[in-house]
């Protein structure tokens, strides 16, 4: 995996790649912008930390010109803790947003949630009988007929599908999919646990109850 890390703070930059290479990652840095742009074009990046304010060019701007070649994962650091800047950065289609001064210890959780959620571990299609998901695409099919999903639904999908067979609990599902430090319970994950079972009609079963901790994707393989 391989980390673009973009501050105009060498000191942030370094704390940030250290940590991030104890993790196995590999990392390139850049200290604004424009230099993200270039590394962008030129590297195939899995995730992209890059902080808001920054001479030359800012993180928002880079982020739209990046975007507009590739969409690559990215967690938005910031010194202001400010509504507007998280709702513009969403609305950019970043994945995170992290307030200075951070624990890099969460910061590198937050990687690894963020990676988790868009990372193909599947390749391009997962299919299951009648069932196929293409990621590429975001689209779900049963019978050869698209499945209106909502994003959380579809997320909940993708994470099941990276980790069939695997017993989820309640928080890892909220952590994974909404963020640590979303306030929700586990009303939340239940209400779209029931949701998404009910858009996969014939397939609801696919997600099993794990009484007294969360839920699993049974998958037989064949």
């Amino acid at each position: 995996m391989k980390i673009l890390v973009v501050d105009d703070e060498k000191l942030i930059r370094d704390v940030i790649t250290e940590y991030s290479k104890n993790e196995g990652y590999e990392v390139i840095e850049a200290e604004n912008g424009c230099e993200a742009i270039e590394v962008a074009k030129k590297e195939s990046i899995d995730l992209m930390i890059i902080d808001i304010m920054m001479p030359k060019l800012d993180g928002f701007s880079a982020c739209r010109e990046i975007y507009k070649e590739k969409k690559i994962p990215t967690i938005m650091l910031s010194a202001r803790g400010e509504e507007y800047d998280k709702l513009m950065g969403f609305d950019l289609g970043i994945d995170d947003y992290v307030t200075k001064p951070f624990s890099p210890r969460e910061l590198m959780a937050r990687v690894k949630a963020v990676l988790a959620r868009s990372h193909k571990v599947m390749g391009d299609h997962f299919i299951y009988q009648t069932l196929v998901v293409d990621f590429d695409a975001h689209m779900v099919m049963i019978d050869e007929e698209e499945v209106k999903l909502t994003p959380k639904e579809y997320e909940l999908l993708v994470f099941f599908i990276q980790n069939k067979n695997i017993a989820l609990s309640r928080e890892k599902l909220l952590n994974q999919i909404w963020g640590y430090d979303f306030f929700g319970d586990d009303r939340t994950i239940d209400t779209h646990i029931k949701m998404l079972r009910n858009s996969l009609g014939k397939y609801r079963d696919l997600i099993a109850t794990v009484r007294g901790m969360g839920y699993k994707f049974v998958v037989q393989e064949k």
